[in-house]
């Protein structure tokens, strides 16, 4: 990361030269239109996945299937983000009985690891990769539960176009391909990445054609005998195996014992609209605690990237984060104050806190009583709607790639705290905290979008910028992806670091100077950064037409007919 004052030349580029093409219609940094049909529509973040899903749509499937389908895709051909040794999170519009659902399919610590153990061996914190961040992967648990209550189709036929394409081979794209270069400079000493991801002695580059039959063989397996192949068969007993000859802990017990949960989904209205996210363990209630700190404010008055808002943006954010790093954890094991984080009347006293000139270097929680990865979205004919998120965390995982199983297992683990007595604090069997969520937004009771953006601690914040960037600023679905982002780092964090200095605000190019000028008068340490602000996927509906946009910092494609 360089600081702005090194490189400020990078924000006085003419505009010219900044946007690539000049467009008839719409705000002049949108890549394209947004895709607009009436039967379907999905967004992924690889074109194939997408095109994957509509297959399963066209043959009777409905957007759970669908959803399922491009996950499983994603998993061979997006590596770096995803994959079943990961977790899942999901919403679902169900449109018979006109409610939504939420999942949490997100996996527990081992059993056998405890505390002590990080202790006696002198950790401060929680290992990035290897054996010791490794948490049960609930993806596929996900994926059966999702299809167990809604799904249409057979599984072996929803799992199949990626079984065919794990067998066959794909041209991998150019960010997929970039990713997978980087990671594999570090990955490549864990036992097994090197015979999956680098078969012929590196990692794929661009077009070039990928296999991974491991992955087919153990796809198909779970096609044909069900979730417990993964978590009680085979599969389960390789894991198992694999990490006790590798110094983990994760054993077949933690897998056999796992179970997904189903949750009411937690929203707040913003100017008319039910904005909803999942409760922790994830971070999504932060996006709601935002919007409402930012709702007392005429953010249309003040105009879309300028010093005003990017400032107030910021300090909500802040001030969001700091909640986020103290309550956020497994409901299991604390009473979380969902209802009071949430509430108009806490984001009334918060919203107190901000100074409209200066830029807060810390803030302290609120004091309440009681205690990489992908994104993808798909709409059917019927009216059902599918949120759903999937990580490994940190890209490809842990690195650990199970022998001849063809995938990664996550290193979600690492987001433990250390310290005791913190809500977040790694325990036994504990599901640590997750960054990944899903959002939807309803209207006057019916849906209105499915959305997501993935990326980290970009997400609660990411949701945000979406949200406004449609209400307060009137842009339309592409429109508010593609727009410059802005990506606060530095706060407090559920694993036990504290914000002392204010933390730093990266800046996308399409900001103006004057704008960045501003924001540095009011003391934020601005600075920009490669590619931390988020994969964007969403589909609107409006009159009975949907509207598809795709993130165009990313691979993938919106589509529909």
């Amino acid at each position: 990361m360089k600081s702005f004052n090194t490189f400020c030349f990078l924000f006085l580029v003419p505009v010219s030269m900044v946007f690539s093409q000049d467009r008839i219609t719409g705000k002049s940094f949108a890549t394209r239109s947004e895709i607009i049909t009436t039967h379907a529509m999905a967004a992924t973040s690889h074109p194939l996945a997408t095109q994957t899903a509509l297959d399963i749509l066209k043959q009777g499937g409905n957007a759970i299937d669908a959803a399922i389908a491009a996950n499983a895709m994603l998993g061979l051909m997006e590596p770096t983000g995803n994959g079943i040794g990961g977790d899942l999170f999901a919403i679902v519009w169900d449109a018979k009985s006109k409610k939504l659902y939420g999942l949490n399919a997100s996996g527990r610590s081992p059993e056998k690891l405890t505390l002590e153990y990080f202790k006696k061996n002198n950790h401060i914190k929680i290992p990035s990769h290897g054996a010791l961040p490794v948490s049960v992967p609930g993806c596929v648990d996900g994926w059966y539960e999702l299809h167990g209550k809604f799904g249409k189709l057979s599984m072996k036929n929803i799992l199949q176009p990626t079984i065919n394409y794990a067998r066959e081979g794909f041209p991998v794209t150019e960010l997929v391909a970039y990713y997978m270069q980087l990671s594999a400079k570090f990955l490549s000493k864990y036992p097994g990445f090197k015979t999956t991801y680098m078969p012929k002695g590196s990692a794929p580059k661009k077009g070039e054609i990928f296999k991974n039959p491991f992955l087919a063989n153990t796809l198909e397996k779970i096609a044909n005998e069900g979730r417990d192949a993964f978590y009680k068969g085979d599969i389960a007993k390789t894991i198992a195996k694999y990490m006790k000859e590798n110094g983990g802990f994760l054993n077949y017990d933690d897998l056999k014992n796992h179970t997904s949960e189903w949750v009411e989904p937690v929203s707040t209205n913003y100017r008319g609209y039910d904005v909803w996210e999942l409760p922790p363990n994830g971070q999504g209630i932060a996006a709601l605690q935002m919007l409402n700190i930012l709702e007392k404010y005429d953010l249309k008055s003040m105009g879309f990237g300028t010093t005003e808002y990017l400032h107030i943006l910021t300090e909500a954010k802040k001030l969001a984060y700091e909640d986020r790093a103290k309550f956020y954890a497994d409901p299991d094991f604390n009473t979380i104050p969902v209802d009071q984080l949430v509430s108009k009347n806490y984001a009334d006293q918060r919203r107190k806190l901000i100074d409209k000139n200066k830029a807060a270097k810390t803030y302290d929680a609120g004091n309440l009583n009681d205690g990489d990865t992908i994104y993808l979205t798909v709409a059917d004919e019927e009216g059902n709607m599918v949120s759903l998120i999937q990580s490994n965390y940190r890209g490809m995982g842990s690195g650990m790639t199970p022998t001849e199983l063809g995938f990664i297992l996550q290193d979600r683990g690492e987001l433990f705290s250390l310290k005791e007595g913190h809500f977040n604090t790694y325990e036994p069997k504990k599901r640590p905290f997750h960054t990944i969520i899903p959002a939807f937004v309803t209207k006057d009771g019916k849906p209105f979008m499915s959305f997501g953006l993935m990326g980290g601690g970009m997400q609660p914040q990411g949701h945000v910028q979406i949200i406004v960037n449609m209400i307060d600023f009137g842009m339309n679905l592409q429109e508010a992806g593609d727009a410059p982002r802005i990506n606060h780092m530095g706060s407090s964090q559920p694993t036990g670091e504290e914000m002392t200095n204010g933390g730093t605000l990266h800046i996308e190019s399409g900001i103006s100077y004057e704008t960045i000028r501003g924001l540095l008068s009011k003391g934020h340490n601005i600075s920009y950064a490669l590619g931390p602000y988020g994969g964007y996927q969403a589909i609107m509906i409006k009159d009975g037409v949907y509207y598809g946009a795709s993130e165009s910092r990313k691979d993938g494609q919106a589509a529909g007919y």
